[in-house]
């Protein structure tokens, strides 16, 4: 980073008119989102077949999944077998969600499926300190069905629960899951914003390799795995 690395300076009232032109375009942004969640609420859904999947006390049912909720959050994990470290990514990504409570008001609950073997996947969940409810999908076609099949990608996946028939109502995958992150917004609002070479910087602004600056899974273990301070 060099000296002209740095935003220009200008008099409070000139910021302060190019500061108001910005949050007008996001709150069209926060309307146009707002849009966006009232179709999600009126998309159409469809039955998903009553899977059985592994948990840490033995088999269960999907629609078991929820814990009497009607409405579940599913982040599929990326799993590569005989790996030590899983996705750092997904590993970074998962370890943000430490209180979960809150969705108890509104009838829902947030896991992670991954396709690793269910012992495996637990001691892993254990090794990098993650605090959310794991199921492996390694003994039941959902995950492929869902769009993360074996050495596939992530997903993010949203079920409805009808007694004990399962609906399938919204999936997303690659960079449709930032909404779902605290960090990537927290990092935008900074100057320099993520700092990957993808972004659309001022000249001379810092930039670096997309994932560069993401923690790894070794990292995520030694700040929140049983060995961290």
């Amino acid at each position: 980073m060099t000296a002209d690395a740095l935003p220009p300076v200008v008099d409070t009232a000139t910021w302060e008119t190019q500061l108001a032109s910005l949050r007008a375009r996001e709150k069209a942004a926060t309307r146009e989102l707002d849009a966006i969640a009232a179709e999600r609420r009126r998309l159409p859904m469809v039955e998903m077949p009553d899977y059985t999947l592994d948990g840490a006390d033995g088999p269960v049912r999907l629609a078991e999944v929820f814990e009497g909720k009607r409405q579940l959050i599913v982040y599929n994990h990326m799993w590569f077998a005989g790996k030590e470290w899983q996705c750092p990514g997904c590993t970074g990504f998962t370890s943000q969600y430490t209180r979960l409570e809150f969705l108890d008001n509104y009838d829902a609950r947030f896991v992670i499926v991954t396709q690793g073997p269910i012992d495996e996947a637990l001691a892993y969940k254990r090794r990098v300190g993650n605090r959310m409810p794991w199921y492996s999908t390694a003994n039941s076609p959902f995950g492929t069905d869902v769009g993360a099949p074996p050495d596939g990608g992530f997903a993010v996946n949203v079920f409805l629960r009808d007694g004990d028939t399962v609906y399938r109502t919204w999936h997303t995958n690659g960079r449709g899951t930032e909404q779902l992150s605290h960090s990537f917004a927290l990092i935008d609002l900074l100057p320099y914003g993520r700092q990957e070479d993808w972004q659309d910087s001022p000249e001379g602004w810092p930039q670096s390799p997309t994932y560069s600056r993401w923690a790894g899974s070794k990292d995520i273990a030694a700040a929140y795995g049983p060995n961290s301070l």
